[in-house]
């Protein structure tokens, strides 16, 4: 396969190009249901409308023409992807324990490939996998200018409660303003360098790349997202994601990934 680094061409900033990180090590037990058919298949791997779940997030990251490239960190001895071989992105085993343990290992596959410690990176959940390419291009045009980075995030909809457990079970304690509360979602956007040193030093309590920057004493940038845009994390989820796929057009989607594919494309995105 083509080194991606050596034949990327794709317009970047001038401050520094851009690169996709997408963590795809974790399992998600929480999202597989009891008596599934493939209980050990990570979740990221499971079908959405026809085809593994990961698929379709890599298909909207396969759409901006800015990013010089797109890394998928996985698990070590995790082939899975060897069958989606794909000039728009590839894999490497360089996932860890944690989220944080896999960011970092990819930040650092990025730096031994090419990237530059001021490149920007948008490190994206493989399970938020109805992302748009309009969602990934407008986070980075608002914050390519900006000291910071930023990334996707929802506004809270809904009354939002705190509760207390007492013998008579669960019970609201107090309703809390939710008008300044907003959901993080990815991408998350920041220099490549200064998150490598976040996430180094705050480790795996980093629940994010945000709340890494912001242990570090940064306030990154809000980006509004969509309800849309949310992460397969329970069996019901996936139902949804492939309901809101249908409703996009979905043959079109399958169209995208139709067949698997063993070698690069000869010419153009196999995605688009």
């Amino acid at each position: 396969m083509t080194d991606m680094f050596a034949a990327a061409k794709a317009p970047g900033s001038p401050q520094g190009r851009f690169w996709g990180l997408i963590p795809c090590a974790g399992v998600g037990a929480r999202a597989i249901a009891p008596g599934a058919p493939t209980p050990d298949l990570p979740k990221q791997y499971h079908l959405v409308a026809g085809q593994p779940l990961v698929l379709h997030t890599l298909a909207a990251f396969a759409g901006v023409q800015r990013l010089a490239g797109t890394l998928v960190a996985v698990a070590p001895h995790d082939q899975f992807l060897d069958a989606y071989a794909s000039p728009a992105w590839f894999h490497l085993p360089c996932g860890g324990a944690t989220r944080a343990d896999t960011v970092i290992g990819g930040l650092k596959a990025l730096l031994a490939r090419g990237a530059a410690q001021h490149d920007w990176v948008l490190v994206h959940d493989a399970a938020r996998c109805l992302v748009t390419t309009t969602q990934i291009n407008q986070l980075m045009d608002q914050c390519e200018g900006d000291s910071v980075g930023g990334l996707l995030a929802h506004k809270l909809p809904d009354t939002l409660k705190t509760a207390v457990t007492g013998p008579s079970g669960v019970r609201v304690a107090a309703t809390v303003d939710r008008s300044d509360k907003w959901l993080a979602q990815t991408p998350q956007m920041f220099r490549l360098g200064v998150l490598l040193d976040a996430l180094n030093r705050l480790g795996a309590a980093a629940t994010d790349e945000a709340s890494a920057m912001e242990a570090m004493g940064h306030r990154p940038k809000l980006v509004p997202g969509g309800a849309q845009n949310f992460k397969v994390t329970y069996p019901d989820d996936f139902a949804l994601a492939e309901a809101v796929i249908a409703q996009r057009g979905g043959s079109a989607t399958l169209e995208r990934f139709k067949g698997k594919r063993s070698s690069p494309a000869p010419t153009g995105n196999p995605f688009f």
